[in-house]
């Protein structure tokens, strides 16, 4: 493949996406708030739950925010678990129930006295590092390690809230916690850029379904299980394309996904995709690898 090619491409398709009203989103609530604090802690809530349907991902984030008010970040702030709590019982989305919310809150809650979401990210942050990893591992240790006692009861930490805060030595891909970190780093018509001293060089696409389908499509990844190495991989060969801000076609990739344009071992092959000539809808037959092994060839690549 051409890289000058697939640059042009997926650059072109960048901008037909980076408009505000380009696809439906959960960023496009977060959106509808104007202070910056509000937009941070309703930026976090809304990736938190960023998985499963589009509808009853947005529907759930409605309701969420029917409780914190117009003001979010004022009520977080002004948050007291064993008075209200109550209010967020018949609240749930997929396993997530309401007293894993009250946790993620109390939690936020505790981030806020330290200043910021951003403020308690960058307590673990060392701009000397390649990418935001060991930030993320950072960042998510030390969340989890807040009581949330209020919450559950008692002082362990629970599956549920733990959920929000996933680490990439456990092999996850973090892809919340990385679509969040896009929506507040980078800058563009769709996101904000409320961060301003982690670069969007160092991000991590945030890996779904959708973008793994893209990925493996345009060979932009030696593996072939989700996870973290499939996600610093596939970023890697965008990080090739623009050094300085290779997530900026997560939206683009992701929504192709969304519109069932990819044919990714489908029978439409790439008869809808706005990428064609580009990517290997088809895999071919022969043994399966293990799950995130790399394939023998230095060049990345996905199975047809």
């Amino acid at each position: 493949m051409d890289p000058t090619e697939l640059k042009n491409r997926l650059d072109a398709l960048y901008a037909s996406y980076n408009r505000v009203d380009s696809a439906t989103d959960p960023i496009h609530i977060v959106r509808r708030f104007e202070d910056p604090a509000d937009r941070e802690v309703v930026g976090f809530c809304s990736a938190a739950l960023a998985f499963g349907r589009v509808a009853a991902v947005l529907q759930s984030i409605e309701r969420l925010l029917v409780l914190t008010g117009p003001s979010p970040a004022r009520f977080i702030r002004e948050f007291e678990p064993r008075r209200q709590r109550a209010a967020f019982k018949g609240l749930v989305h997929r396993w997530t129930r309401g007293e894993d919310l009250v946790a993620l809150i109390v939690i936020l809650q505790q981030m806020l006295e330290r200043g910021s979401i951003e403020a308690f990210f960058l307590d673990g942050y060392d701009p000397a590092a390649p990418d935001l990893s060991a930030a993320l591992e950072s960042f998510s240790e030390r969340a989890l390690a807040i009581h949330q006692s209020d919450a559950y009861h008692d002082r362990q930490c629970h599956p549920g809230v733990a959920y929000f805060f996933p680490r990439p030595s456990s092999g996850s891909g973090c892809k919340r916690l990385n679509l969040f970190l896009r929506w507040m780093v980078r800058k563009d018509a769709v996101d904000f850029g409320l961060w301003t001293r982690v670069p969007a060089a160092k991000l991590i696409i945030p890996l779904d379904t959708h973008v793994i389908r893209v990925g493996r499509c345009l060979r932009l990844t030696r593996y072939t299980s989700p996870g973290w190495k499939m996600a610093a991989d596939i970023t890697a060969s965008l990080r090739r394309l623009d050094p300085g801000d290779p997530v900026k076609y997560d939206f683009s990739l992701c929504h192709i996904g969304m519109a069932d344009q990819c044919g990714f071992n489908r029978e439409q092959g790439d008869s809808l995709c706005p990428l064609t000539g580009l990517c290997h809808s088809r895999r071919r037959g022969g043994r399966r690898r293990a799950p995130d092994k790399p394939l023998a060839s230095s060049r990345p690549s996905a199975r047809r």
